[in-house]
């Protein structure tokens, strides 16, 4: 079921999305070579916590894995999402996805971001370039009365002129009163198609694009996803809900 927020509840995601938001233009700016994901992992729960709000990913548990350790997932390179952060030092020319969930007073907010560590090569800023593009012209297309494939052809429409791939094994979801509620939002799709979307609806729209195959498989620990052919992925992520008709994006500071 698709839970519609009113315009209260709207207020309380908004505030723990601008924790999101401002968690992660902090680790933007921290993202450099010789940092470790474990120190951005620090960075994001000190800055977290000490606005009296908690960690949404930390213990976060999934079939078949352990509950996720980390405060944000931090993928690196060929991995896609839900990298683990630990002693992994960033080196120059990679590019890192940070990804952040916070809850405060019961209610979610969740975005995410692809950062260049130093100077990186011209096909991955096309990468994060062309993801980051298709994450705002998805949200274009959350308006009242559109089907939610509007959202999933605009995104895949636009990368796959590209040549990128659309990962199919994951998509973006409700969020608000959960961190992942329905509807399920693919980055791929058709037009006039999916649910009618409507005024209260609380997204998070996240493409995450290849820049080869569209194929991943999940590493041993359960959580890591990897591209299959090792060629590397960005990932971008709003929170947005549908007020008057139109989208606003709440995971802004």
């Amino acid at each position: 079921m698709i839970l519609l927020k009113s315009r209260n509840e709207i207020e309380l995601i908004r505030e723990s999305c601008k924790i999101v938001a401002e968690t992660l233009q902090l680790l933007k700016r921290y993202t450099k070579p010789g940092v470790t994901t474990l120190e951005l992992d620090k960075i994001a729960e000190d800055y977290i916590r000490s606005n009296d709000a908690r960690p949404a990913f930390k213990g976060y548990s999934q079939a078949g894995s352990f509950d996720f350790p980390g405060t944000i997932c931090s993928s690196v390179d060929d991995e896609v999402v839900h990298g683990i952060p630990g002693n992994r030092v960033l080196q120059e020319g990679e590019i890192l996805s940070i990804d952040v969930g916070v809850e405060k007073k019961g209610y979610f907010g969740d975005a995410a971001l692809t950062v260049a560590v130093g100077n990186i090569s011209e096909a991955k800023q096309k990468l994060m370039d062309a993801t980051e593009k298709s994450l705002y012209l998805g949200i274009e297309q959350a308006v009242e009365k559109n089907r939610l494939g509007e959202i999933s052809y605009a995104i895949q429409n636009y990368v796959e002129s590209f040549g990128f791939g659309v990962v199919r094994d994951l998509c973006g979801h409700g969020c608000g009163r959960f961190l992942h509620e329905e509807p399920q939002i693919p980055n791929y799709g058709k037009r006039n198609s999916g649910p009618l979307l409507k005024n209260g609806m609380t997204l998070a729209i996240e493409p995450m694009i290849n820049g080869g195959t569209y194929k991943v498989h999940v590493a041993e620990d359960g959580w890591t996803v990897f591209t299959a052919d090792g060629e590397p992925s960005a990932h971008f992520e709003h929170t947005i809900a549908i007020i008057d008709g139109k989208p606003e994006i709440l995971t802004v500071s």
